[in-house]
């Protein structure tokens, strides 16, 4: 295996991380919107916290995409 098949296979490994990302966005999401259904009075705190947590889970996919292109690019 040459140096450029083994970058790409590993940032390709490194972009796995945002699997786990995408999952628990779509998880937190859909656990905000049952609450705003169930109790539409707290939507606001709701959403605030909704859209807390997604940055929160979006910074672990730009770490891995960083990594990936660290990857790439360094070295």
């Amino acid at each position: 295996m040459d140096v450029a098949a083994a970058k790409l296979l590993g940032a390709g490994i490194a972009m796995i991380g945002t699997i786990g990302a995408g999952l628990g966005i779509g998880v937190l999401v859909n656990g905000a919107v049952q609450g705003i259904a169930r109790n539409p009075d707290a939507s606001g705190a709701v959403q605030t916290n909704m859209i807390l947590g997604i940055a929160f889970a979006e910074a672990v996919a730009i770490y891995c995409l960083v990594v990936a292109l660290l990857i790439l690019f360094v070295g």
